[in-house]
């Protein structure tokens, strides 16, 4: 379930702009802020079904569209190649020694990955 819940807040982050208003404001709701649907279904004055299909009709188009455009798996792609370059780089380091202008380039190219990081 935690599984679940964690990909929808994925899908969710990326393609949320798309959905529906009630559908974002039941998803944020049932995902990020933990309330069941009874909670949902009170805090709007409809039935627990009513919540249920609006929640399931915006996952599914949450799905359809990461099916379709592939961006949250395509930025956790990136993320593992980012974490792998980064253990290359510190390998890297190790290796170089004291050597002034390999260590300047492995700083600058730190900063090209990742330019909010204080090198």
């Amino acid at each position: 379930m935690i599984e679940k819940t964690l990909r929808m807040i994925q899908l969710y982050d990326v393609y949320g702009a798309l959905l529906t208003g009630r559908q974002q404001e039941f998803i944020h709701l049932y995902y990020e802020k933990d309330l069941s649907l009874s909670e949902v279904a009170a805090e709007f004055n409809i039935s627990r079904q009513a919540v249920h299909d609006i929640l399931r009709n915006g996952e599914a188009t949450l799905k359809k569209l990461e099916q379709k455009l592939g961006l949250v798996e395509n930025a956790l792609h990136w993320e593992q190649v980012l974490k792998q370059v980064f253990g290359l780089l510190e390998d890297l380091e190790r290796n170089i020694g004291k050597d002034r202008r390999g260590l300047a380039l492995l700083a600058e190219i730190r900063s090209l990955l990742n330019p909010s990081a204080k090198v």
